[in-house]
């Protein structure tokens, strides 16, 4: 087990390593059973166009949960994390098929608080394009 981060020794700028994930219809139904949220637009392609989407999109919330995966692996402890907040821009498109979406998630620390935490600012992407706005984690260290 690696020794836990230490406040003392991040600096501002420290870039987090970056994680990749890959999001398939499967995970927004298993997703769909384990948070109770079943809406139609994340498993149906004929609902979700005809409300104006491109396709089945992935739940925010798992969408959001995980970028926050960069934050936690990183702080080695996910009880670290004191706050997370993000604004949800743009959805992750999943189309129907093995290959499914890729959502990326990559992190700096943007701020050393005297308190003994640090503020992480996450980018998340998927084909390119920003997922989530102001996504920025508090994370306690030791």
């Amino acid at each position: 087990m690696a020794s836990p981060i230490r406040w003392a020794d991040v600096e501002v700028d420290t870039e987090l390593p970056a994680l990749s994930f890959t999001v398939r219809r499967v995970d927004l139904v298993r997703y769909a059973g384990a948070s109770g949220d079943f809406n139609i637009i994340h498993w149906n392609e004929r609902v979700a166009a005809s409300v104006g989407l491109p396709d089945v999109i992935a739940h925010g919330m798992l969408t959001m949960a995980l970028a926050g995966r960069v934050v936690t692996d990183w702080a080695g402890d996910p009880g670290a994390v004191v706050e997370y907040g993000v604004r949800f821009t743009r959805p992750v498109v999943v189309p129907d098929g093995d290959d499914g979406a890729t959502l990326e998630a990559s992190a700096k620390v943007t701020a050393k608080n005297d308190d003994g935490t640090v503020q992480v600012t996450i980018t998340a992407t998927s084909q390119g394009t920003t997922v989530l706005g102001r996504a920025v984690a508090r994370v306690r260290l030791a």
